[in-house]
């Protein structure tokens, strides 16, 4: 029996881009456009603990190498797809091997700091700036207007600090990093007075950290993150390891934002024996600039259209 929700997605591909095919072989890969953009579909319950489980099969992978690309991620009661480009991922899943039936294991968190792509045995990726159609949008009608900006260091924070925002946080940034934050690309916040308290006993690092989402009016911190525009991935891992090893907040989540290049860096990094021991391996994700932008602008594109 046909999955309802599969179905439900390819009908409305269809619709948005005319005829699609289906590859020879397999029963999730598809084609669609005139340049062949490749969409590899998976499907998966989400369980109680809010996670999604994949099997991303190796030859199914090797079918989208060197083509325009995305797996599909489907969920029941998904408002919008998640539709990842297979190429920000293709060298991490060269350096494994699959299980013993031939598929890569990952699984998919959506959450409200973010929804989270794992791969076994790699770590944890944001992938919130691949909700809807417009990635798949401009593969199959590629313009020059679509690259993401050339952002610096504090325009990244300035992006996240007011996504943090959106989504009811209070919001730290450094005191000394406050008076350049680019209110020309996202709607003005203020910021939080002081450290979270749970932060006391590592203060001097606490008070670096680049951006932090705080549950509004509890002092309780959420989320940290760690812009690594050109510093080292391993300086910004270390700080977030000594916060971790206070151990008195069990849900804060760590991100490494950084460009694209810097992926298989932090990977590798994120697996040393020392972050694997303190267990920050299972806690840390990587936050990619596209990621931060796109998630900024659907999320002021939801305001605008609730507002409006």
């Amino acid at each position: 029996m046909a999955n309802p929700v599969k179905t439900t997605f390819l009908d409305e591909l269809k619709r948005r881009f005319g005829s699609i095919r289906k590859r020879e072989g397999s029963e999730s890969l598809y084609e669609v456009g005139r340049n062949g953009v490749r969409i590899y579909i998976r499907y998966s319950r989400v369980h109680n603990n809010r996670r999604g489980f994949y099997g991303l099969r190796q030859r199914d992978l090797q079918e989208l190498e060197g083509h325009p690309s995305v797996v599909c991620s489907l969920w029941d009661e998904q408002a919008q797809p998640l539709l990842i480009p297979f190429a920000e991922y293709e060298e991490l899943f060269h350096s494994l091997s699959p299980a013993s039936d031939g598929q890569f294991k990952v699984m998919v968190y959506p959450q409200v700091e973010g929804t989270q792509l794992y791969v076994n045995k790699v770590g944890r990726f944001s992938v919130e700036g691949h909700f809807g159609w417009d990635k798949l949008g401009t593969m199959v009608y590629p313009t020059d207007s679509t690259a993401i900006p050339d952002l610096s260091h504090s325009q990244i924070q300035t992006l996240i600090g007011a996504i943090g925002c959106a989504k009811g946080f209070d919001i730290w940034v450094p005191q000394n990093n406050r008076a350049t934050l680019d209110w020309t690309i996202a709607k003005r916040f203020d910021c939080c007075a002081r450290i979270p308290t749970d932060f006391d006993e590592v203060s001097d690092v606490a008070q670096e950290i680049d951006v932090m989402w705080v549950e509004r009016g509890s002092n309780q911190p959420r989320s940290l993150f760690e812009v690594e525009h050109s510093t080292p991935i391993y300086s910004g891992l270390l700080r977030f390891n000594d916060i971790h090893l206070t151990g008195r907040n069990s849900k804060l989540r760590f991100s490494i934002v950084a460009n694209d290049a810097r992926r298989s860096v932090f990977a590798r990094q994120l697996n040393r024996p020392t972050f694997r021991t303190s267990g920050l391996v299972d806690l840390c994700t990587f936050f990619e600039y596209g990621d931060v932008f796109a998630w900024h602008n659907r999320i002021k594109a939801e305001t605008t259209r609730t507002t409006g």
